[in-house]
């Protein structure tokens, strides 16, 4: 029978998890632990995802570590393929397909789910979105032989994905209601500046409209757009964002907005109970990136191991894997206010620059040559989170 009560549970096994778990056994070698996987909890890094076709990397090269390997290194207990049906927090209690199990500290490492589109056709069931190893080893295998495949999705992830199709030797459309791609991110000028040279590599664009049926045709898809273009695909990628996994916490009663609410030591409004990862929202931020993920581990593990500490986010630039348009990120804080870009643009690239009144640079964007200048420029930025926010 499987132990019935740790120290500190951790529920997932992505990067946020495992990364937790291993900064909390530096500081803490005792204590018992217990990670809740919903896969198999082998180790992988789920960034490498969405540039693993050109570099013909199978599902089964991306595994770093074995589970067993995890269990061993971190003197953990690791259920696998485990699903929680229930938290409650006053009991300090959760409820698995394992049984059940009570901790000291819980930690919710959630993770996010592909966002669901509205899609109608018969063929509607044949978009796949990659977000772990399991839905990639499904993406390999389904892609074998396709040659024309449609990305949904011309934000990060999107284009990431397309450019690595691109570069397998595949033929892309990127489709979005988008006026250009990752235009949550960036400036519209610097956006025109990607779509124009990547246009040029051999991206097909359709912005500006999105896919509301996919039906079959012969071997391959039909789909239909929102103003009604049509067009032939053999295979339908969607990556139209994530949305936070909240449902365990709002049904337990935790506090709970876009992601899971957590104040700056990653507490949720539920006693014992923290949050970190692509499903926990701090002090009104939800970064889904990886610096964001490395930097609350380390900041939890420090508190759980007794020593309370404020999460602190530096500069923490996005370098977009977009080799054939290489882009470096990093956007304003939050609290910028009102501020302005200042782009420069030649032949070798462009770099814009989010100043405010006192010409302080609080962002910067960067292509091409000029992604050399993003650690002389991170050095100037401040803090995005920082304890006086």
């Amino acid at each position: 029978m499987p132990q019935s009560e740790y120290d500190l549970i951790i529920i997932g096994s992505g990067l946020a998890g495992y990364t937790l778990a291993r900064e909390f056994r530096k500081l803490d070698k005792t204590s018992s632990l217990l990670l809740i996987s919903r896969d198999d909890g082998v180790f992988y890094s789920k960034p490498m995802l969405s540039n693993a076709l050109a570099g013909n990397k199978t599902p089964e090269q991306l595994v770093m570590k074995p589970v067993e390997k995890m269990r061993e290194e971190l003197t953990a207990d690791i259920w696998v393929e485990t699903d929680i049906t229930e938290l409650d927090p006053q009991a300090h209690r959760l409820l698995s397909s394992q049984g059940e199990v009570t901790y000291g500290k819980l930690v919710l490492g959630l993770g996010a789910t592909p966002r669901q589109l509205p899609l109608q056709g018969e063929s509607a069931d044949t978009v796949i979105s990659v977000n772990d190893l399991t839905a990639y080893r499904a993406f390999r295998q389904q892609l074998e032989g396709k040659q024309q495949i449609a990305v949904i999705g011309p934000g990060l992830v999107g284009c990431e994905f397309a450019n690595d199709l691109l570069r397998s030797g595949h033929r892309v459309q990127v489709i979005g209601p988008d006026p250009y791609p990752l235009s949550l991110l960036l400036p519209e000028a610097v956006g025109q500046r990607m779509q124009q040279v990547l246009a040029e590599k051999g991206f097909e664009w359709y912005l500006g409209r999105t896919v509301e049926r996919i039906e079959r045709q012969d071997e391959g898809l039909q789909l239909t757009l929102s103003d009604a273009t049509e067009l032939q695909s053999d295979f339908v990628l969607s990556a139209a964002g994530l949305v936070p996994n909240i449902e365990l916490a709002h049904a337990a009663g935790l506090k709970v907005n876009r992601g899971i609410v957590v104040d700056r030591r990653l507490a949720t409004s539920a006693p014992d109970v923290y949050a970190l990862g692509d499903c926990a929202e701090v002090d009104g931020l939800w970064l889904p990136y990886v610096m964001p993920i490395m930097n609350a581990a380390r900041a939890l593990a420090k508190s759980l191991a007794g020593e309370p500490t404020d999460l602190i986010y530096p500069p923490m630039p996005v370098v977009v894997k977009t080799p054939d348009f290489p882009l470096v990120i990093s956007p304003p804080p939050k609290a910028a206010g009102d501020g302005h870009w200042q782009i420069e643009s030649n032949d070798s690239g462009l770099r814009a620059l989010f100043v405010d009144a006192d010409e302080r640079v609080l962002g910067f964007i960067l292509t091409e040559d000029k992604t050399k200048e993003k650690q002389s420029l991170a050095k100037q930025l401040p803090n995005v989170l920082d304890n006086s926010s």
